[in-house]
């Protein structure tokens, strides 16, 4: 049984903890996820724990297919809702690793928040492999290094944080090349650190985001236009396809 199958708290789930870090408490930071992604996607993406939709939406306009998934059945019921009425928009309901039920391979995969929750990391990429065209991109975001590992990753059950290292090795031994690989926002690191490994919080309070969102956010995507920081809260990885 891999990570993404045994989640205590679906992490795309309505209520979920994660929703503190990409919902309306933090629209910077969701702004900040797109515009990392969204220069590597193609014209057909398959989303990998979409939750409830809202961030494959936002790359409708410039798709011409988008496959929306998730293994939670109420994230299903949501995105079969949310996009009843848009026939490019396709939703199916899996956990990985698997054989994806996918006919026509897609050119872009991503997968936001969703590795670190698989035990079978490199078959789960594997899998999604199978699905993408030759020359295609894995997008990967997950959580950082494991000195940030704390009761909030246990609660929404995540198997482990990655560094560039790790992560380059999972993407490479499920035979992907690697485009792209870096840790990003090292301030939004070291607040995560001091509030929720130092300051021992379970899980995010809403109103220190929302501060974090207006302050750190912007802070960290200007610093990091000049440099690539040594250490951060996310690693950001784009596989190829070989």
């Amino acid at each position: 049984m891999s990570g993404y199958d045994r989640v205590v708290q679906p992490a795309a789930g309505d209520e979920a903890l994660e929703n503190h870090l990409g919902g309306d408490e933090a629209r910077n930071y969701r702004q900040y996820e797109f515009d990392m992604v969204a220069p590597h996607v193609g014209r057909s993406m398959l989303e990998i724990g979409s939750g409830l939709g809202h961030f494959a939406e936002q790359f409708l306009p410039r798709l011409d297919r988008l496959v929306t998934s998730d293994f939670d059945p109420y994230c299903v019921e949501q995105l079969e809702k949310r996009f009843a009425d848009n026939p490019d928009v396709g939703v199916l309901q899996f956990g990985l690793p698997t054989d994806i039920p996918l006919e026509d391979k897609v050119d872009t995969v991503v997968l936001m928040n969703v590795l670190e929750h698989i035990e079978e990391d490199v078959e789960a990429l594997r899998s999604l492999a199978r699905v993408t065209q030759p020359g295609g991109k894995i997008i990967i975001w997950v959580p950082g290094y494991m000195q940030l590992y704390g009761d909030f990753d246990k609660k929404v059950g995540h198997v482990t944080r990655y560094t560039p290292k790790t992560l380059g090795e999972t993407v490479r031994a499920a035979g992907l090349g690697v485009h792209t690989l870096k840790p990003i926002n090292f301030l939004g690191g070291i607040a995560w650190w001091a509030a929720v490994r130092r300051g021992g919080v379970g899980y995010p309070d809403p109103r220190l985001v929302k501060i974090y969102d207006r302050t750190v956010v912007p802070a960290t995507r200007f610093i990091e236009r000049f440099i690539t920081p040594p250490f951060g809260q996310t690693v950001f990885c784009v596989a190829t396809v070989k």
